[in-house]
Formats: structure tokens, sequence, C-alpha cells
């Protein structure tokens, strides 16, 4: 069902779902530089407090699957702000959490919200949206997931450092309430006519499926459980193997596969996946070349990483004359080139850089993120019918949760396993070989487009190919 709305109430419609968005992002980031504080707080070792991270992102990767339906069978506004007051209220109880336990429940139940939040929240702007305004919408909607990873851990440290972790957690809560206002105000209470069947089966091997995958791409880069990180792994892709058969054959499957049939979406999927995972180590590996290799303090190190912020923003006014001016093909394959040079560039960075060379770096990388980022999220919804639009985008939001998880895990797992030649703690020609191996598997997401038409998208786009 497709609401008409204006087009100044569909914008502001997206910018409050962004909104929330950047609460739900930022809260799997923020808390990396708290942790020491935290463990002083519960008495526990700083490792233990690893887990909070863990426990919000396994909730996201079960849960996530869950949404399309939920939204189609109760509607869109519902749940979205259901979603926000679950999300708002954990994050409460968190910031008043006493104990490690305590606090893992919290954040499961503040995972719950978010999972909940992300993917019903661009269903109800996609359904509002006409095609000729996706782009600037999508663009809204894509800068929390750029954003929040980078400004995460430096705003995090902030806080601990001036105030308390534990507003972290209590500044959600009036940012939520005025979500919730909004979005009750302004989104329609979209829902489909006909009712699907709860897939339970389908429900409990993707999530089983998901949760393994990355827990075992945690367990990694850990060398006492070396052996367990494989085991989870194999189990979680068997188990995945067996999802997708369910998936693809029963009538009525709690994710849409058969979306995947649309080329662009599918590329956005497949290629992008492969970015988003290579990108996802950016805010991971910059922090830690910083300090250990160039010997900064956190704060410096994180306020060099907010260049790639500033060109994340930078870039936003420009998306859409990109991509009319290029089409979607061409965009995507020039701006992937120019990202993985971005990250090869990285492993040729030393103390010795000068700083304005170091910034601009770091500026054209945030570029290319943010216009590669529109360009996925955009060119995945042109093509999909309306009625698989909820499909579409539970499962571009399973896609995309994964990969953000798995991108930290991969850049942990590749810097400790390239650090095995010697046998100590990381050394900059470590960091370097680490980026140059990144910039290579980015490229390797770039086929996957050429296989797109030159006029993929051109009704999104604007674009008119010669």
């Amino acid at each position: 069902m497709h609401a008409a709305m204006t087009p100044g109430r569909a914008r502001t419609m997206a910018l409050v779902v962004a909104g929330a968005f950047f609460m739900e992002f930022l809260d799997g980031t923020i808390i990396a530089t708290a942790l020491p504080a935290m463990a002083r707080d519960f008495g526990q070792p700083v490792v233990a407090l690893s887990i909070g991270i863990s426990a919000y992102l396994l909730a996201l990767a079960v849960f996530i699957p869950v949404s399309g339906w939920v939204a189609d069978r109760y509607g869109t506004r519902d749940v979205f702000t259901a979603a926000i007051v679950v999300f708002t209220g954990a994050s409460m109880l968190c910031g008043l959490c006493s104990g490690l336990w305590t606090f893992v429940a919290a954040r499961l139940l503040q995972g719950l919200g978010g999972a909940m939040m992300v993917p019903v929240g661009r269903l109800a702007v996609l359904r509002v949206t006409e095609k000729s305004a996706l782009v600037g919408a999508i663009a809204l909607l894509t800068w929390p997931a750029l954003a929040a990873p980078v400004l995460g851990p430096p705003v995090g440290g902030f806080i601990t450092t001036y105030a308390s972790w534990r507003w972290i957690f209590l500044l959600n809560v009036p940012l939520g309430v005025a979500a919730i206002a909004l979005s009750w105000a302004l989104m329609p209470n979209l829902r489909e006519d006909i009712r699907r069947k709860f897939d339970r089966i389908g429900f409990v091997l993707s999530g089983l499926s998901l949760s393994l995958i990355m827990e075992g791409m945690e367990l990694v880069s850990d060398d006492a459980v070396g052996w367990l990180a494989a085991v989870v792994l194999v189990a979680g892709l068997a188990l995945g193997v067996v999802a997708v058969r369910h998936l693809l054959r029963t009538p009525q499957p709690l994710l849409d596969l058969q979306v995947m049939q649309v080329p662009t979406f599918a590329v956005t999927v497949t290629g992008g996946t492969v970015f988003r995972v290579t990108i996802g180590t950016v805010p991971f590996l910059l922090p830690l070349l910083f300090q250990v290799g160039f010997g900064l303090d956190a704060f410096h190190a994180g306020m060099l990483v907010l260049s790639t912020f500033l060109g994340n923003i930078g870039m936003k006014p420009f998306t859409t004359w990109v991509m009319r001016r290029w089409g979607f093909r061409t965009s995507g394959i020039a701006n992937g080139i120019a990202a993985a040079l971005t990250m090869a560039v990285c492993a040729f960075l030393t103390p010795a850089t000068p700083l304005p060379l170091l910034l601009v770096v770091l500026f054209i990388s945030g570029l290319t993120r943010s216009m590669q980022f529109t360009v996925l999220n955009t060119l995945g919804f042109v093509d999909v019918p309306r009625p698989r639009m909820s499909g579409a985008s539970t499962l571009a939001s399973v896609a995309q949760q994964m990969s953000i998880g798995m991108g930290v895990a991969l850049g942990a797992a590749v810097l400790h396993l390239v650090t095995l030649r010697h046998g100590g703690p990381p050394m900059l020609a470590d960091f370097h070989v680490v980026f140059a191996l990144m910039a290579v598997l980015m490229l390797a997401g770039l086929p996957f487009f050429f296989r797109l038409p030159r006029e993929a998208g051109a009704e999104v786009s604007g674009h008119r190919p010669a």
C-alpha cells in the first residue's frame, strides 16, 4: 500500500527516521572507549565488558529478520515508534545498571529495539517517497551508518572523561522521546493487506546462523580459542545453507530471497557487502594505526579520524549530481576504485607524513565512502516492486548490519594474523600490510557492478546514457 505524502513531509519524516538510525548505530560503537570506566564500576576485568558489545550485535542479528513480518502485520508507524520506546527504555536501564549481567540484559533489550528500528524506518520512507526523490531520501538515511562508527569512539571518550559513561545511554532518553512524538505525528501506519504466516523455522535457522557467524568472526582474533572460532564459523555457515534452502522452498519465508532476482538489488547485497565489510574495518584500524603505529593519544587519534567524517558530510550535496551525470553503474565502478586507492594510500602513512597530506587522504577517503554508500543504498531499491519492498528492506538491513559487525571483526582478525609473523604486538608495518590487503579485497566487489546495464536505475538517477 502506498500513502500519498507531500515531498516536504516525506523529507521531514526521513530526517526523523535518520535521527533514530543515528541513535541505533552510535550505540553499537560508542561504548568502546568507555569500557575501562565501566569495568571499574562493575568490578569486572575490562575484557569481560566486551560482552556488552556482543550482546547488542547478537540481538540485532537475531531480530532484524523478523522486522519485515512484524511491520507488515502491525503497521510501520506502530512498530517503529514501539521500537524507539523499547530502545529508549533499554538505554535508560543501561545507564542505571550497577552490575555486568543486568547491563548485558539491558543491551539485549536495546538491540531488540534497534533491530526493529532500522528496517522498519527505511521501509516507511521507501513506501512514501516517489522514485524521483529517492536519491535524496536514501542519502539522508545513509549518513547515520557513515557518521556513527567514526563519531562513536571520540564522543564516548569525551563523555566518559568529562562526565560519566552513564550519560552515553541516558542522553538517548530525551532524543528518544522527541523521536517518538515526531514519528507518531508524521509517519503513516502502512501495512500489508495480506497477512503472512510467521516462519518459525526460518526465524530459528537464520537467527542461529547469523549469530554463530558473527561470534565466530569475533573469536578469530583470540589465540586461546582459535579452534573454537573455526568450529563456530563452520557451524554458522552450515546452518546458513540450511536456512537458505528453507527460505527458498517455503511459501511464506521470513526473509524474501526471491528479491535477489532483481539485478540492481542483488548487486547491492553481493558487491555491496564486500565494500561495506572492507570499509567497515577503517573505524577500527585507523585509531589503532594512529595510537599504536604513530604513538598518539586516544584524543588526538580520534580527532584525526574525524577528517573522514568531514568527507562524509562534504560529499552529500554532490551525490545527486554525480549520479545524474554518470549513472549508478559508472559512479559505482569509478568511486569504488577511488575508495580502494585511498585505502591503499593508508598503507604508506607514517608518523613523518605531513599533517596536511594526512588530512587530505582521510578527507578523500570519507568522500568516497559516503558516495559509495549512497550509490549502493539507493540502487538497491530502484527496481524493487512495492509489494516486495518489505522483504527487500529487511534483507538489506540484515546484510548491512552483518557487514558492520564483520568489518570490525575482519580488521581485528587480519591484524592478528599479520602480527603472527613476529609474535609481538602490532607494529607500523603490520598496519601497512592490513590496509593493502583491505584495498585488494575492496576491489573484489567491483565486478558485480560491471554486470549492470549502463541505464540501470536511470528513472531514479536521472542519468541518460549517450
